[in-house]
């Protein structure tokens, strides 16, 4: 991971500081980086730890229908939190808003591991999923306490601890809850939410809200911030579009893999995961690139990039293509991901958890599509039609960036 720190020294924690004061944010040195993207990683990764264990999960729980809900659930709450809970980050101190999700989080962990029946089990997945959210209350956090000059990088660091999260949750879990079960894991989960909360609360600075208007004000500011910021708009309908590409390809990937020529099974399909390792080395070198030759340039080459991958997808049916593919559409989406967020992050700093809000609402929206439009285009005309798709969404990325620069040029 690249060192971002500034030196001599850099610092954990540091005095409040009024938003808009007079005063520098304080100084954001490695260990509190570094400190951030663990615990959004921590924070995201309860997500996912659901879905390795729901045989395990159906097996305490049989003939409940229920257990089916379980991922839904949990990705509802994440959903709707993000548009609910995010901006709640411009209107109270978000050092406080942060704590109590992880505790909040904890709380649901516990839950969960409690459950008696699966219904509640479903209840509890719906508040895991709201309270993960607070991984995006972070990244916002990050980009007020970096300097311009490193905004990038610093969410590249952040950003690659989300994914780190979410790469390392699935396998936690199938292995935590194949060896102890599945209450076993939402039982760890419990302190790690917990020491997240600890730590943030000993390190973090306080930051007092950023905006003096109501919750009811904050969410119609959101129609105000999306017809006002043609960035915003740029950045989040090109990021819908290639998130919906990069989930079009995982949508698919194990029914690619069972028919022919591979005959291959699930497991290998989860296997892939382990290649998206990647992506945690793409996202701080994306935000470096960035902040040194704009971001601009970097969101263009993630849009060209996922188009390569869908043309390697389509081009070379074999393992070895959708390994190379995975590596060049994980590069080429987390790069545009990381660039977007230093654009918009610089665009209005007492808004940055509302502009987040929507960026974030409409990138898995267009996740949903993908998703939605892949199993279409695999019903309809199998692999080449979903590599049709998912090329099409990164051109359609393409076109977006295109307009936003002769736009540019014309302001010029």
């Amino acid at each position: 991971m690249p060192d971002v720190s500034i030196p001599h020294p850099p610092l954990l924690s540091a005095p409040p500081v009024p938003e808009g004061g007079s005063h520098p944010p304080p100084r954001l040195g490695f260990g509190l980086t570094f400190a951030m993207a663990a615990a959004a990683g921590t924070a995201v990764a309860n997500i996912y730890y659901n879905q390795p264990m729901l045989g395990i999960i159906g097996q305490d729980f049989p003939g409940s229908g229920a257990t089916a809900l379980i991922p839904t659930a949990t990705q509802l709450g994440y959903a709707a939190s993000l548009f609910l809970l995010l901006p709640l980050g411009d209107l109270l101190d978000q050092k406080r808003l942060i704590v109590v999700q992880f505790v909040v989080l904890a709380a649901a962990l516990a839950l969960a591991a409690l459950a008696p029946s699966a219904p509640v089990l479903v209840l509890a997945s719906l508040v895991v999923g709201m309270s993960a959210t607070v991984a995006q209350q972070i990244v916002p956090f990050a980009a007020h306490l970096a300097p311009p000059a490193r905004r990038g990088a610093t969410v590249g660091v952040v950003t690659g601890g989300i994914l780190a999260g979410i790469l390392l949750s699935r396998t936690l879990g199938g292995f935590v809850s194949a060896h102890g079960g599945w209450r076993a894991m939402f039982w760890l989960a419990v302190p790690m939410a917990l020491g997240a909360a600890a730590l943030m609360a000993a390190i973090l600075p306080v930051r007092p809200a950023a905006a003096s208007i109501g919750y009811g004000e904050a969410l119609r500011s959101l129609v105000h911030l999306w017809r006002r910021q043609p960035a915003l708009r740029r950045a989040t309908l090109m990021q819908a579009a290639l998130f919906g590409s990069f989930s079009a390809f995982w949508t698919v990937l194990a029914l690619r893999l069972e028919g022919p020529p591979f005959a291959l099974g699930a497991e290998v399909a989860g296997l892939f995961g382990v290649v998206g390792a990647v992506g945690i080395a793409a996202a701080p070198l994306a935000g470096r690139l960035a902040d040194r030759r704009g971001p601009e340039l970097v969101i263009g080459l993630g849009a060209l990039l996922t188009l390569a991958a869908w043309a390697v997808f389509g081009a070379w049916p074999s393992l070895g293509g959708l390994v190379l593919g995975v590596i060049i559409l994980d590069f080429g989406v987390q790069s545009a991901l990381v660039s977007n967020q230093h654009v918009i992050y610089a665009l209005q700093p007492d808004a940055r958890s509302r502009i987040n809000t929507i960026f974030m609402t409409g990138m898995f929206l267009g996740g949903a599509a993908g998703s939605a439009g892949a199993m279409t285009a695999w019903a309809l005309g199998g692999w080449g039609a979903v590599c049709g798709f998912g090329a099409a969404l990164g051109a359609l990325a393409l076109v977006v960036e295109a307009i936003a620069r002769r736009g540019r040029g014309a302001v010029r």
